[in-house]
């Protein structure tokens, strides 16, 4: 073949390479919109939830307009970190027959499975999100993920999972910041495997129930308190104020000279966003107390 032929192959190719490749990067452009679009119309458009916990990542990740239902105490800011944020959604009574009437596409956070709820849920067999019990901020992220997955918006969840890393690594952590006991009500100690632990091992201090070999929850009296010796006290926020004889324990004056650390119960009863404000209230509270 004479060299000018072979050019001119040569150059009628690059041009058709060149044109499939734009029509393949055309094609790629036109199809990212079509698989947005369907992700979005797959999407549930009515979530109910049934426990606290499962509100507070609906709150967190998705649309308003997917929320079909919370619970009673979404709007309660003792129990509710994201009280605000619910205000202005349906929130449910508590009914089997409410959720049948809402005909949810999704449930999020199943209650006991002997239930009336569940066993009216199970018969028409809606698609249902269990959440276990977050005891670390590992299973926090995982249920962020699971729930924005499964509720949408896997981006939502990324991104919050990526400010929580951002936002707990610029909270000092202290070695040997000291013994602390998260000691509760009627002499209830919370012990490792949980959320609380989680927290306090994540500033610094060692938990009090984990030093004595105690379980995730126990019984400890005002004198082997006493005994053991803690650095501080974590304590719910607005314990102080005596109501019973379980809070009016809090108040003994064998308890008085130990140190407290206040956390919210609304930040530590369900695992979510407000890990990190419980953490970053804890680091802030051990630095004023050094």
């Amino acid at each position: 073949m004479a060299p000018w032929k072979r050019t001119c192959r040569f150059a009628r190719l690059a041009i058709v390479a060149a044109g499939l490749a734009q029509a393949g990067v055309a094609t790629a452009q036109a199809a990212a919109p079509r698989a947005a679009h369907a992700a979005h119309a797959a999407a549930p458009r009515r979530i109910v939830s049934l426990n606290l916990c499962a509100d507070q990542y609906l709150l967190a990740l998705a649309d308003r307009s997917q929320i079909a239902g919370l619970t009673r105490n979404a709007l309660n800011k003792e129990m509710s970190a994201a009280a605000d944020q619910a205000r202005g959604l349906p929130i449910l009574k508590g009914a089997a027959e409410e959720i049948l009437a809402i005909n949810p596409d999704l449930v999020i956070g199943a209650l006991s499975r002997g239930s009336s709820i569940m066993s009216a849920l199970a018969s028409e067999h809606y698609r249902l999100l269990d959440l276990k019990l977050a005891n670390s901020y590992a299973d926090i992220a995982a249920q962020i993920r699971e729930v924005a997955k499964a509720i949408g918006h896997p981006e939502r969840g990324e991104a919050l999972i990526a400010r929580m890393d951002r936002e707990l690594a610029a909270i000092p952590r202290r070695p040997r910041a000291g013994v602390a006991a998260y000691y509760q009500r009627r002499g209830f100690l919370t012990g490792t495997g949980t959320l609380i632990d989680d927290l306090m091992t994540r500033v610094g201090l060692v938990n009090l129930a984990g030093k004595l070999g105690k379980p995730s929850l126990s019984q400890l009296s005002l004198e082997e308190l006493m005994a053991a010796k803690p650095d501080y006290l974590v304590v719910e926020g607005g314990s102080e104020q005596v109501v019973d004889q379980g809070t009016e324990m809090l108040q003994h004056p064998l308890l008085r000279d130990i140190k407290r650390l206040r956390l919210p119960q609304a930040w530590t009863v369900c695992g979510g966003p407000a890990y990190v404000d419980g953490a970053r209230s804890l680091a802030a509270q051990l630095d004023r107390a050094r």
